[in-house]
């Protein structure tokens, strides 16, 4: 089973419902804004982050257009330095490659070791586009079932505003 059918599998198993695009490959968010998609909502940029030591690893979900500084989130974490974790460890840690970073990764994380923070202003857009483990389409989900989601697959959950 691939990646992307693992994550439909678990979200039909809890009732979630979506709706899902297909489209070209995608790998940046400038490259996710020309694409024309129908679903009614915002996508949403994820960021997979570790701590200096790279003991604890983050995957941060905001809105496309925000920017996250790095050291203000740190102290909102009560972790030492973050930087961007590197590819190996996006394999590694939720199966997933660059372009494709999605929460719906954490279905590989067996260990529920990554840690998913939510950006509070998430809450107010209709519809959030995530992929679904691969770049090739859009998965439309709401805040609260992305929430459910998270919490029900049993990582660590943060909602933080951004």
């Amino acid at each position: 089973m691939s990646t992307r059918e693992k994550a439909l599998a678990v979200l039909n198993q809890y009732g979630i419902p979506y709706t899902l695009e297909e489209h070209d490959p995608v790998y940046t968010m400038e490259e996710m804004e020309q694409l024309p998609l129908e679903g009614d909502g915002s996508v949403v940029k994820n960021l997979f982050l570790k701590d200096s030591k790279g003991k604890r690893h983050f995957l941060v979900v905001l809105m496309g257009h925000k920017k996250v500084d790095l050291k203000l989130l740190r102290g909102m974490l009560g972790t030492s330095g973050l930087s961007f974790a590197s590819e190996a460890r996006l394999q590694k840690y939720l199966g997933l490659t660059k372009g494709a970073v999605t929460p719906l990764g954490i279905v590989n994380d067996d260990a529920h070791c990554v840690e998913v923070v939510l950006d509070a202003d998430l809450e107010h857009t209709t519809a959030l586009g995530i992929h679904p483990n691969e770049n090739t389409a859009t998965l439309w989900i709401s805040y609260a079932d992305l929430e459910r989601f998270v919490r029900e697959w049993g990582n660590s959950l943060t909602i933080l505003t951004l």
